[in-house]
Formats: C-alpha cells, structure tokens, sequence
C-alpha cells in the first residue's frame, strides 16, 4: 500500500527559469533543459507571439514578462516561484552603449536580485569570452554583471563562449555572389574556437548538474583546432568549389575611421553609437576569441576549454545546401 508519505518523497524535476530564451541560444539552451527533464519556464516579452516558428518553445511553460522593467519581472516570478535555477540568455542587440547598459547589465542585475528574493539557488548566466579585455561598452556592461552576480552569494556559474557560427557566416552569401571574401590586415591576426548553438545550449544546461561548473567562471570553446580568419574563408571556398579571391582590409585603415568618429562624438553625440561600432568591427578585427593564457598574458587555444560536436565548416555546408539558417540580427559586421 502506498502511503501519503511515499507519493510526497517523490522526486519532482527542479524548476528552471529561463531569460532571453527567444535569441537563438535562449532557443538551444531550452531545447537542452528541456532533453534533460527539467520543468522549464521561459520569461518572454509580452508581445511574444507562441505560433512564431522562429522562436519554438516546446516542452516549456511561457510567461511574459518585461525584463527591463523590475516590477514587471518581480511580480512574474515571485507569483511563479518557487524556481532551482535561473539560466540568463539575455544579451544586447547590438553593443550599442545604451543597449548594452539596459540589458547585458542593468536587467541582468536586476534578475540577480529577483532571483535571490525568489529563492532561487543557482543562477547560470551567459557572458563572453571578449570581456576577459574589455573596451567596449557591451563587455565593461557584462563584466559589471558578472561581478554582481559573483558578490550576490548565490551559487553561480558564468559562462564566456567564444564565437558563435552565426558571427562567422556573414560572408556566405557575400562570396556565393562572386564577390572576395574580407579580410582584416593578413588575415591570421586572430583565431578563434567557434561554438555552436547546440553545444552551447547543452553546455549551459550542464551547469546545473555538474559540481565542477558552479562557483565558477568558464571560458568554453568548440571542437578542433583555432581557426583564423583566412581559413575559414579558404574553406568556404573548397565547399563552394571554387578558386580563393580575397580583399584585404588595412587594420590602419579602420583604426583611422574609428579615432576620427571618436572624435567627432565629442562634439556630435549624435554620432556615438557610429564611434561604438566602428570600435567594435575594430575589436573583432584586431583580438583573438580565445581565452588569455595567464602566465603568458597571451591568447591560447590550448588554454580554451572545448565542448561538442559540432563544426563551423559543417555548419557552413548546412548553410550552402540550405539545411541551415544564418539568423544574425543586428549582429552584423560585414
């Protein structure tokens, strides 16, 4: 005979939160809590719109809510709670200062805040690799989150990936048209680990149940070996079929464009966010998105942690054979 006793010691699966679930690696990571069992609820903005294929949410409980409005969030969660775990896949639309300040920031602190008065226990939240050197609004904005969340005293876990396949994809149908591939001074300048969507939506779900990803900060790369800039253009090119033909970039050049609308904000404040872009396409074009060996104060792979399966350049055949979208947004450079 089963007593009342035995139906309460039952296991429930623990209940998580999740912010930013509509971006694609909000999308991924929820498809992954949900693979593993969780009770997943995602917030999403009140005009969200749940027969939008773009954004499918299966398997998961929805509710709407502001994130940059405080009271709007806090009523949401607190009527909903109790909730383990919040997972924050919130991130600006495109650095610009008074983007990144309301979101990478201001409403990730406040989630801080609201999940600490809820009762939740760990808060696993979405960074960047890049803030490991920041000069950029969007990552002096993540790197104040990061340090909030740290001194909150909840149990946490920050993850930094490196470049997402999307970033990388831009050029696709740039070269497609018969036009060169860009490319930033030489084009080994930098390198980096690309991640996937998947990987990384499995990555962040693996968080909550791995000891040894809490209380911690983790830089998180994909599979193989760094990739520059260079290679990834003469690969798409193999896949294509067809000979290399790059343009090359003056890094000068761009330095040049960005001092002079950096100057010209002082004076035209109109033209700040033009300054921020031009600093970030500067960035990008100039820095590896690699972790920082600390011994050498030099970008590693071997220091750059790796997870998955998946590869850029299956991604980029996906992609040619239209299996594959490249939903970039405002997250554009080229």
């Amino acid at each position: 005979m089963t007593t009342k006793s035995d139906q309460t010691s039952t296991h429930l699966p623990d209940r998580i939160l999740v912010l930013g679930a509509t971006g694609t690696i909000g999308r991924a990571t929820t498809a992954a809590l949900v693979r593993r069992g969780y009770d997943v609820t995602c917030v999403v903005r009140p005009s969200f719109d749940p027969k939008d294929a773009c954004t499918d949410l299966t398997g998961a409980a929805i509710m709407h809510a502001d994130v940059t409005d405080p009271a709007s969030l806090r009523n949401a969660v607190l009527a909903a709670s109790p909730f383990d775990a919040l997972v924050s896949c919130l991130a600006s639309r495109n650095g610009a200062p008074q983007d990144a300040w309301a979101i990478d920031h201001q409403a990730t602190v406040q989630a801080i805040k609201v999940a600490k008065a809820a009762g939740v226990k760990h808060f696993v939240l979405l960074s960047a690799i890049c803030v490991q050197k920041p000069r950029l609004a969007f990552q002096h904005a993540k790197l104040a989150a990061e340090q909030a969340l740290v001194a909150s005293g909840l149990t946490y876990s920050i993850v930094r990936p490196t470049a997402y396949f999307k970033s990388l994809a831009g050029q696709i149908s740039r070269v497609q048209q018969g036009k060169p591939y860009l490319l930033f001074g030489d084009g080994v300048l930098t390198a980096c680990t690309p991640i996937s969507d998947r990987d990384l939506g499995e990555y962040l779900a693996s968080c909550l149940s791995n000891p040894a990803l809490k209380n911690r900060i983790l830089p998180i790369g994909g599979p193989g070996p760094a990739l520059t800039p260079r290679t990834q253009g003469e690969h798409l090119f193999s896949l294509l079929g067809c000979p290399a033909k790059f343009k090359h970039v003056p890094v000068g050049m761009m330095r040049g464009i960005a001092g002079m609308l950096n100057a010209a904000s002082r004076v035209a404040p109109s033209l700040s966010a033009k300054a921020e872009f031009a600093r970030i396409g500067l960035y990008y074009a100039t820095e590896s998105m690699l972790a920082i060996d600390p011994d050498t104060g030099r970008y590693d792979r071997d220091a750059t942690p790796s997870t998955g399966q998946d590869t850029l350049f299956d991604y980029y055949s996906a992609v040619i054979n239209g299996e594959a979208t490249v939903e970039r947004g405002d997250h554009s450079v080229f």
